[in-house]
């Protein structure tokens, strides 16, 4: 502490989210009621910018109470050992929602309204869509991501279905699920929204069984990582027109090859993970660290406490 204040290092790369944002980072601690600090040596806690995790353990010290991580998806922190239950990890986890929400939902609109075709045509005939009204849109995982995009699609008229891993009420969803109970689901969706953590248990729970269950209409949107989806099953239900169509702005594997069959699939849109773009992600860390030094200086509980047991 200095002068009653909590030391930050914030580090180790400040241009890690772009040069034009290198000082919004120093400046939110300040805002949040905190002094930055040279070295983590001399720090309580550390917000960390770094493109290389496997440095933090070494800054990890005895007075290094907090960790804040730079993103919502923490999975290889977590698969390579690098969150300890010494001190308190947060992620980013809700600080980009509103905007990854509007890019899930500008890739719906697309998808329904088939702008991927009409972009692809080459003559005046690129076929009829149909709106969002009227339509089934099951959320899986209703987390800051998806309760945004609860919110946008309110005034479109879609009735929404939001799974969770508990099937706690989720506010605005005309139904709360449980992730047990989404086997129910698959036939009944025109949309499937994919925004849940990455975790052993979410792996591939967009597979093939769960695909062949789906409406021949269908659309999966993934905005959460590409593990989630199966991509060998999406690529041949695709393939076969058994669904509707898949808008990706994550694969497995990431980035997607050169020549890979998704490429080519008339049913596929795919954006290079840029729901959450560089201006956007930095101005919603910086909002974010400032909200938790606020918090961690009287020692309040801090936003997007990790769960080492749950694994985000």
């Amino acid at each position: 502490m200095e002068d009653g204040k909590p030391a930050i290092y914030v580090g180790p790369e400040r241009d890690h989210f772009g040069t034009e944002h290198a000082d919004s980072f120093v400046e939110a601690v300040g805002r949040g009621g905190g002094v930055v600090v040279e070295r983590p040596e001399e720090a309580d806690a550390i917000v960390w910018l770094g493109s290389e995790p496997s440095r933090l353990p070494g800054m990890l010290h005895e007075g290094i109470r907090w960790v804040q991580l730079p993103s919502a998806g923490i999975e290889a922190w977590m698969e390579n050992g690098l969150v300890d239950r010494d001190r308190t990890f947060t992620s980013a986890v809700g600080a980009y929602a509103d905007t990854v929400a509007e890019h899930a939902l500008a890739l719906m609109l697309a998808g329904i309204r088939r702008l991927h075709e009409c972009a692809r045509a080459d003559s005046w005939n690129a076929g009829w869509g149909t709106p969002l009204k009227g339509s089934t849109v099951v959320i899986l995982g209703a987390g800051g991501i998806g309760r945004a995009l609860i919110r946008m699609l309110e005034p479109l008229g879609a009735r929404i279905v939001a799974v969770t891993r508990s099937g706690r009420e989720v506010p605005g969803a005309a139904e709360s699920r449980a992730a047990e109970e989404v086997a129910a689901l698959w036939p009944e969706g025109d949309f499937f929204v994919v925004a849940a953590p990455a975790t052993g248990d979410t792996r591939h729970m967009v597979g093939k069984s769960e695909l062949a269950a789906m409406k021949g209409s269908a659309w999966i949107v993934n905005v959460a990582r590409g593990s989630l989806v199966d991509t060998d099953a999406l690529a041949e239900a695709l393939s076969t027109g058994s669904i509707g169509g898949a808008a990706l702005d994550v694969t497995d594997p990431e980035p997607l090859p050169d020549g890979h069959p998704l490429w080519r699939e008339e049913r596929a849109l795919i954006t290079p993970h840029s729901a959450n773009p560089p201006a956007a992600f930095a101005l919603g860390f910086a909002e974010r660290v400032k909200e938790n030094v606020a918090r961690f200086a009287k020692d309040e509980e801090l936003i997007g406490i990790v769960d080492v047991e749950a694994g985000y």
